[in-house]
């Protein structure tokens, strides 16, 4: 099995254009940062759960005796809902290494030999996930292994090489990993962009594997070719893909590559590896845990490594082809008991790349003949019992379903559960009609109290009829806003995204009271916070 992924499982092709909707959010590692707000906003506890007197039992109750629901995985190997299972025999591996001490830097010796000669790489590494091989990687660059450098890191005041280069392609949420050891980012959109960028402060090159980086201009192998001409080291973050043997990006000329090791190698969740040239993977293991400095936050201990070795070994031996076609065995069969409500289609989707390599099952209804939303399917299922996460369709009325982390009967739970929802949808919530109860246009001063914090942002808003629309000013960055009036009721949505990716997406709930108004602040991913506006004393028309 050691060539089944270098060959691009069932002839898909890293040129190819990316999936649509679903099959392209695939190809980043963490989509959930993206869709949370959409998706999971408001089903997330502002509280914690009530933990049951009786306090953690283990067995298949271990979640709900303190009081937390398990989910079916209908939806891919998303670190926020826990990625993926760990296989029998990583979970027997990392028992076993529990059970005995042993030296890190020798263990990591070891391990570092062994990946090699699985992986056909000069050197491993395992890491405390992909993104802090992400930042390891980058501080090896930078330091080299320099102990007087990397007890100074992330100030990197009169060191020699502080800059990394990033095509625009490949910006990303991630490379705060590169950003975390201090570093400077540079952008490149052309070749002579990119070869102007190149200097002697230039540590690394990061790349974003997947389908923009083989198109355009700066693909991988003319970003590798040009670095490589000036000594520079080229990083590819392979979080979400398949490890290849050999590795296709290290053949394209790379000289680091990363993987996650808690997603399709099902792996530890919280285990990466590193792979590439020799000198500079065993001089970040010296940028890294549990070696005192910046990284000692980054541990890995001698479990998860152990662990993390035994799901490469496993991957090597695991039938590739027998999993694709349960996969598909499993939509198949959701598929004929969907398509038995009127006005249900389905199709099956392929993947494109290396990157979450599994078929996708799109369901799709006629909006007259089933009265629900994708999205208000979606919400349903993940907040009742048995709970299942979903991604939504390719449109207003779809849902998709993947089986890339299903085991064995789920299927036939979410099947049934679908059709169920179909066949009888939950009630929308009642629409108010009711008149807004004033006119909000003008400057609003909002103090948002945060879990352990507080700040002050600034709405201005002009308001039309019951439809509100202006600008949202946050502590650094202003965003256009929209929402409604609903009688003493106001809602207001704004987001932003930042260039290398970061999103912020704020939903302002609250009721009105004259000239305040107070209420729930819901940002997605990042929870809950309290927030109260007050009207400026010269803000505009009074209701």
């Amino acid at each position: 099995m050691k060539n089944f992924f270098s060959k691009h499982l069932f002839g898909s092709s890293r040129k190819n254009e990316p999936l649509p909707t679903l099959g392209q959010s695939l190809l980043r590692r963490d989509v959930f940062r993206g869709s949370a707000f959409g998706l999971f906003a408001g089903l997330l506890p502002s509280k914690a759960a009530a933990a049951p007197t009786t306090g953690l039992q283990l067995g298949t109750s271990i979640y709900q005796s303190i009081g937390v629901k398990p989910l079916i995985n209908a939806r891919g190997t998303f670190t926020i809902i826990s990625g993926s299972t760990m296989l029998p025999e990583v979970r027997m591996a990392m028992t076993e290494a529990s059970q005995h001490y042993v030296h890190i830097d020798e263990l990591m010796a070891g391990i570092g030999a062994r990946l090699a000669e699985l992986t056909q790489a000069e050197w491993g590494m395992v890491t405390c996930g992909c993104s802090s091989a992400i930042t390891h990687a980058t501080a090896a660059c930078i330091a080299g292994g320099n102990a007087d450098l990397h007890v100074r890191i992330p100030n990197l005041e009169g060191f020699t090489k502080t800059e990394v280069i990033i095509p625009n392609h490949s910006r990303n949420v991630y490379d705060a990993a590169v950003r975390a050891v201090g570093a400077t980012v540079v952008e490149a959109g052309t070749v002579e962009e990119f070869e102007a960028a190149l200097g002697p402060k230039t540590a690394m090159v990061y790349i974003l594997a997947g389908p923009n980086a083989e198109a355009g201009p700066l693909t991988t192998k003319v970003i590798c070719e040009l670095a490589r001409k000036r000594n520079v080291p080229v990083f590819v973050d392979a979080a979400a893909e398949g490890l290849t043997v050999p590795n296709v990006h290290l053949q394209a000329g790379a000289t680091l590559v990363a993987y996650s090791g808690g997603k399709c190698m099902r792996g530890p969740q919280t285990a990466g590896l590193l792979l590439g040239r020799k000198d500079l993977v065993r001089a970040a293991w010296v940028h890294s845990s549990p070696h005192h400095g910046f990284a000692r936050s980054m541990k890995i201990g001698k479990e998860e490594a152990v662990g993390m070795l035994m799901a490469v070994e496993m991957w090597l031996k695991r039938d590739h082809k027998a999993e694709w076609a349960q996969w598909t065995s499993r939509l198949d069969h959701v598929a004929r008991r969907v398509a038995t409500v009127p006005g249900v289609t389905t199709e099956v989707r392929l993947p494109e790349g290396l990157s979450n390599n599994t078929p996708t099952l799109v369901i799709k209804w006629d909006p007259a003949k089933v009265g629900v939303t994708g999205t208000a399917l979606a919400k349903h299922l993940f907040s009742t019992e048995p709970r299942i996460a979903l991604p939504t369709g390719a449109g207003p009325n779809s849902v998709q379903v993947v089986p890339y982390m299903m085991a064995a009967g789920d299927e036939k739970i979410v099947a049934d559960r679908i059709v169920a929802t179909l066949q009888s949808p939950p009630p929308e919530a009642p629409k108010s009609s009711a008149a807004p109860a004033a006119d909000l246009s003008g400057r609003w001063n909002v103090q948002i109290q945060y879990l352990a914090s507080a700040s002050t942002h600034v709405l201005h808003l002009k308001q039309a009829g019951g439809q509100v629309e202006g600008t949202h000013q946050g502590d650094f960055v202003s965003r256009d806003l929209r929402g409604s009036v609903e009688g003493d009721r106001v809602r207001l949505t704004s987001s932003y995204t930042e260039r290398h990716g970061d999103s912020l997406q704020f939903e302002f709930s609250g009721q009105l009271a004259g000239n305040e108004i107070s209420g729930t602040l819901n940002m997605g991913e990042y929870l809950e916070a309290k927030w109260t506006a007050k009207r400026h004393a010269f803000g505009g028309r009074r209701g």
